[in-house]
C-alpha cells in the first residue's frame, strides 16, 4: 500500500508536532469525496506525555462526529515522538484499533527533519505503509 501525502499536508503535522517538542502529539487525519486531507489535532491525555499518547476521548468523538457530518472518512491516526525513530512501540501496537487507519508516526529525533512513517495492520501483523511526499 503506498499513501500519497501532499507536501503542505506533510509540513503541517511536522508543524504539529514541533508545537510541543517534549511530548508526543496526536490526532486523526480524514480525507473528504474529493481526495483532499482534513487535519484534526487532538490533545493528549496521557499521564506520561514524553513517552505515550491517549487522545482526549470527547475531542476523539467530536472529531469523528465532525467526520461523518461532513462525509469524510478515517484516513490516519497520527502521533509524534519527540525523540526516538518513527516505529511503533508495543504500546502503540496494543492501541491499534481502527483496522482501516494508517498509523502515522513523526519523529523529532533530528531536529528540523520530517521523518515520518505509515504502519497499518495486517491480521496480526504490523506492515509498512509506503510514504510518498508529493511536490
Amino acid at each position: 500500500m503506498t499513501l500519497l501525502m501532499p507536501r503542505p499536508f506533510a509540513t503541517r503535522l511536522l508543524f504539529e508536532a514541533q508545537k510541543r517538542p517534549d511530548e508526543e502529539v496526536c490526532g486523526l487525519v480524514a480525507e473528504d469525496s474529493e481526495g483532499t486531507f482534513v487535519l484534526y489535532p487532538v490533545q493528549n491525555t496521557a499521564e506520561n506525555r514524553q513517552r505515550e499518547f491517549e487522545m482526549d476521548a470527547q475531542q476523539q468523538v467530536a472529531a469523528m462526529r465532525q467526520m461523518r457530518e461532513r462525509g469524510e472518512t478515517l484516513l490516519a491516526i497520527y502521533h509524534s515522538h519527540p525523540d526516538t525513530p518513527p516505529e511503533p512501540s508495543a504500546k502503540d501496537l496494543d492501541a491499534l484499533g481502527y483496522p482501516e487507519a494508517i498509523y502515522l508516526i513523526i519523529s523529532l529525533n533530528i531536529k528540523g527533519v520530517l521523518e515520518m512513517r505509515g504502519w497499518k495492520r495486517a491480521e496480526n501483523e504490523v506492515e509498512e505503509v509506503d510514504l510518498k511526499v508529493m511536490a
